[in-house]
């Protein structure tokens, strides 16, 4: 009968097995990828596109469509109206091209 002393030894020696077989196939899987690469003419960003947008990339607004004469402030018609535009006609500040 193997005694516990002698189980945790042939733990340590196949934890050693394990490790050693797993740098070395990692390595193995790293050259493959890396020839890949080079014969496809891949960057990793080609392989890893940042889910993040670059930083300085504005998102776009929406042009404005009406106008205060008064205070030459603008609304794109989203969103909340303004205090301005409540309670008159719309169409009295939109904005004519």
């Amino acid at each position: 009968m193997t005694t516990y002393k002698e189980l945790l030894a042939q733990r340590q020696a196949l934890e050693e097995k394990i490790n050693e077989a797993r740098r070395r196939e990692t390595k193995d899987a790293i050259s493959r990828v890396k020839a890949i690469m080079v014969e496809f003419e891949l960057s990793p960003e080609d392989i890893f596109p940042s889910a993040r947008k670059p930083k300085g990339v504005v998102k776009s607004k929406a042009p404005a469509k009406y106008l205060n004469p008064q205070t030459n402030e603008t609304w794109t018609g989203r969103g909340r109206s303004p205090n301005w535009i409540k309670g008159k006609n719309a169409d009295e500040f939109l904005i004519k091209s």
